[in-house]
């Protein structure tokens, strides 16, 4: 099953969950920009350790409320953890569901926003699988895969914005490659002329894996903000460490993608540390992007 272009939006567009955070912000990007972040926070489980939750909270928190994003994609994200962030980061409203049971159950990849910046248009979930309205395991994945997207309205520019966020496999290969193709599909009658459009997320696949090539190759003119960016790529290539800051992969694995009339101002992947503790076993990707009058085109 394919995904049904209008007809789907609207049937997904129901029972997400909207959840408050907030952040202070220290560091704002630069005027007529947004900033977004993508972030994989690694669930919650005691088999880490001192890895845990608990002991990387604090840090996880003050690390996005440091870099302040606009908008923002996390992965990994279960009920509890989700429930934290929102205590933590009270200037923040969170969209998305599990995706065990497009609830509470399993992990999140939810959307956050800045609250006092947009008004949410419309949302919605879709499941990267054969049957994508309904919670479900795809192809050759090993766990249910969702992606949540959000319609947002700035309240100053009166600019629409459609963010996406995924997750996508990191064992089937045909699923990941089954992924880019129904996010295309959902692209292609989903967005809008004049529209600003955020796709990212830890597509567990790097730049030369066909997947991502799915993407980047569309008809939809995206390109990746990593290549795209006015200035030098901040940080390493590879976004994956595994809490081990002496890590080095060579490709990343979280992504951005944007309009290529966009213009990415700055993209960085942030290894921040505490006494070489991590915050988390991916490192968090951070692009301010300035989009085009609507009068030259998208």
């Amino acid at each position: 099953m394919r995904l049904g272009g209008e007809a789907l939006i609207r049937s997904l567009a129901a029972g997400l969950v909207l959840l408050s955070a907030s952040c202070a912000t220290p560091e704002a990007p630069p005027p007529a920009s947004v900033r977004a972040m993508t972030y994989n926070i690694r669930l919650d489980t005691a088999a880490d350790g001192e890895d845990a939750w608990p002991h990387r909270r604090q840090a996880v928190s003050s690390l996005i409320a440091f870099y302040a994003p606009d908008v923002f994609g996390l992965q990994e994200v279960m009920p509890h953890q989700l429930d934290d962030l929102r205590t933590d980061l009270p200037d923040y409203d969170i969209i998305g569901v599990g995706r065990d049971d497009g609830a509470r159950g399993g992990e999140h990849s939810p959307v956050g926003f800045r609250k006092s910046a947009y008004d949410v248009e419309e949302s919605g979930v879709f499941w990267l699988s054969e049957t994508p309205d309904k919670p479900s395991i795809g192809f050759d994945a090993a766990y249910p895969r969702i992606e949540t997207w959000v319609r947002l309205r700035d309240r100053s520019s009166r600019r629409a914005m459609l963010v996406l966020n995924t997750h996508w496999d990191h064992i089937g290969l045909i699923a990941r490659r089954e992924s880019a193709s129904i996010i295309v599909e959902f692209l292609s009658s989903a967005m809008r002329p004049c529209e600003g459009l955020v796709l990212l997320g830890d597509f567990n696949a790097p730049p030369s894996e066909i997947s991502y090539q799915t993407i980047a190759a569309s008809d939809l003119h995206l390109k990746d903000a990593r290549r795209g960016t006015v200035t030098a790529p901040f940080g390493p290539s590879g976004t994956f460490n595994g809490f081990d800051l002496l890590r080095a992969e060579k490709e990343p694995i979280d992504h951005f993608f944007v309009h290529q009339q966009d213009t990415v101002i700055r993209y960085g992947v942030i290894t921040q540390h505490a006494a070489g503790k991590l915050p988390s076993d991916h490192y968090p990707v951070v692009a301010d992007i300035s989009e085009p009058d609507c009068a030259a085109g998208k």
